[in-house]
C-alpha cells in the first residue's frame, strides 16, 4: 500500500509540472499552517558584502549517505540533514515525492543554488557561504508542524546561530 501511494504521489507531481492546469485543482484544496502573529523579520545588520549566508531548502536534497526523508508518512517528515557545502554538489540524493525533481537531478542549484551564491562571492557582493547548510522534506504537516516548530527549526537556529551566519536563503521546491 505504502509503494502505491509513493507512486500515486509521484505521477501526481509530475503530471501537474507538465500540466500546470491541473495543478489548480489541488493548490485550490491545500489550507496552508497559518502563523499568529507578525513575522519576525529581522533587517541585515551589515552590508551584503560582509555577510555569511547559509541556505536551507526543502528540497528533500540531503547527502547520498545520509538516511532518506520518510516518505511512508503522509503528514511527512519533520527531520532535517545537514548539508556539506563543499562536497553536497558531487554527493546528493533528493528524497521528496511531492514534486517532479528531474532536473534538479541534473542541476543541484535548481534548489540549492551554490554556485549561483558562489558567482555573487567572487564578484564582491555577498561576503561568504557557510560551510553547512541545511535540508528538510518540504511536504510537512498535520501532527508534524508542532515537531518542525519547537524542535526542527529551533536546532537549525541555533546551529546558524554558532555559525555566525548572518542571512539565510529559503529554497522550497
Amino acid at each position: 500500500m505504502h509503494s502505491f501511494n509513493r507512486l500515486k504521489n509521484r505521477l501526481i507531481a509530475r503530471l501537474i509540472t507538465r500540466f500546470p492546469r491541473l495543478a489548480r485543482r489541488f493548490i485550490n484544496s491545500y489550507r496552508p499552517w497559518e502563523s499568529e502573529g507578525q513575522i519576525p523579520w529581522t533587517e541585515p545588520r551589515k552590508p551584503l558584502r560582509d555577510c555569511r549566508l547559509a541556505l536551507v531548502t526543502t528540497a528533500g536534497v540531503h547527502h547520498a549517505n545520509q538516511p532518506a526523508f520518510d516518505m511512508q508518512d503522509p503528514d511527512g517528515d519533520p527531520s532535517w540533514r545537514e548539508l556539506d557545502g563543499a562536497t553536497i554538489r558531487h554527493d546528493f540524493r533528493i528524497t521528496h515525492d511531492y514534486y517532479d525533481h528531474t532536473d534538479a537531478e541534473k542541476d543541484l542549484n535548481i534548489v540549492l543554488p551554490l554556485d549561483r551564491l558562489q558567482e555573487f562571492i567572487d564578484e564582491g557582493v555577498l561576503g561568504s557561504l557557510n560551510r553547512r547548510h541545511f535540508g528538510f522534506m518540504g511536504h510537512i504537516t498535520g501532527r508534524h508542524i508542532p515537531a518542525l516548530i519547537e524542535f526542527s527549526a529551533r536546532e537549525i537556529a541555533d546551529r546558524l546561530r554558532s555559525d555566525a551566519v548572518d542571512l539565510v536563503l529559503l529554497t522550497p521546491a
